[in-house]
């Protein structure tokens, strides 16, 4: 009895794990907005459709240039949509809520659920905003971000 009952149980992880990577997306973030926790050539992978709460970062469509993309920390939800800040107020063309306003959660993408770096930086570890992280190597990211 306790073969099948195994197998269920990892064909069940198996399908999760399926189910999980095809909500997964890869961004490059590109410029200095999310300093010191993002640094410009750092790659994101994050949950598409997840919900996003205050505190979280999270990749959306930029509300005045649909096909860019912005990496931010979401700060409060209203009921125009999300506060998205960067981290890095002092960043030369740094663009966020405090330009735009507040983002329709329909352009907010996703949470970002962890950090990989390309290889020039791999092997290292590093404690920051978004707790202890590694260098893995997944593939180049499918998009690229802006600030």
């Amino acid at each position: 009895m306790r073969g099948p009952m195994l197998w269920g149980l990892a064909g069940g992880a198996v399908l999760a794990l399926a189910g999980l990577w095809r909500r997964l997306l890869a961004v490059e973030v590109a410029g200095d907005s999310m300093l010191p926790g993002l640094r410009p050539g750092d790659w994101l992978l994050v949950r598409a459709g997840a919900r996003p709460a205050p505190g979280d970062v999270v990749v959306a469509r930029h509300p005045e240039r649909p096909g860019l993309l912005i990496v931010k920390r979401a700060g409060h939800r209203s009921a125009d949509g999300w506060w998205l800040e960067s981290d890095n107020q002092g960043a030369q063309g740094r663009r966020d809520s405090w330009d735009f306003g507040a983002v329709p959660e329909a352009l907010v993408l996703g949470r970002v659920v962890a950090r990989y770096w390309p290889l020039s930086r791999a092997g290292t570890f590093t404690r920051g905003a978004l707790g202890w992280q590694a260098a893995v190597t997944l593939g180049r990211p499918a998009q690229r971000s802006e600030q």
